[in-house]
């Protein structure tokens, strides 16, 4: 994409699981008035639809072609999936898990990369995910990549937990959080890795506020230098 011809703004905010990259992505959009991609749900999404159908998330041309046709809608807070209403459902863990898995797979990657561009909409876009500014929108003017440690990442994902009224074990989260990020940051295809001329933010001590002022601040200084201000 020639962000000469096509000048619609992008923010691409990339990190591991439980970042904050999707908190801080949402809060940014809605700060900026820009549209919102979450593009974790897509795949998280895919592996729930191979789930159903019963197709091993292993199989890279079944899980491709669920994902190249997926019956997703978003809106009013609420995904669906059809005419089902998965918001919670797309969030357990052994789906996050396989969403994991499914990314991995180069075919899967590749049958939802126009799907996830056909969001970068005027007035502007806040894309967050693992390839964001390397690969969807490699040409996006500001780019940030979120970081935090594994043991602070598991920290909140089990307070979410628990919130919820679910069981969790600190020590297996940990456990698993490295082990997707190894996954991520291993594929051969789109890796979890910061674009070059990305913002590296380390949010293992800062606050969601501080994060989403951060990234305002980082776009703001952005988006002066292209309009040559």
């Amino acid at each position: 994409m020639n962000a000469e011809l096509d000048p619609i703004p992008v923010i691409t905010i990339d990190g591991p699981s439980a970042s904050g990259k999707g908190t801080v992505a949402e809060r940014v959009a809605s700060a900026l008035g820009f549209h919102f991609l979450d593009s974790g749900a897509l795949y998280r999404l895919t592996a729930l639809s191979a789930m159903k159908h019963g197709v091993a998330l292993d199989d890279e041309a079944g899980v491709a072609a669920l994902a190249a046709g997926l019956p997703a809608t978003f809106g009013d807070g609420a995904v669906r999936l059809a005419d089902e209403d998965v918001t919670d459902a797309i969030r357990a863990e052994a789906v996050g898990e396989g969403a994991s898995k499914v990314a991995a797979l180069p075919a899967v990657r590749a049958a939802l990369l126009e799907r996830q561009r056909a969001y970068r909409q005027p007035p502007g876009l806040v894309a967050d995910g693992r390839d964001m500014g390397t690969v969807v929108f490699a040409d996006a003017a500001t780019k940030v990549f979120l970081t935090a440690s594994a043991e602070a990442r598991a920290e909140r994902r089990y307070k979410q937990l628990i919130e919820k009224g679910n069981s969790a074990s600190l020590s297996a989260l940990v456990a698993d959080m490295q082990a997707r990020d190894a996954r991520d940051t291993a594929r051969s295809v789109a890796p979890l890795k910061p674009a070059p001329d990305a913002l590296l933010l380390d949010t293992t001590h800062m606050d969601i506020e501080s994060a989403v002022q951060a990234v305002l601040a980082h776009y703001a200084s952005r988006d002066g230098r292209q309009q040559g201000i």
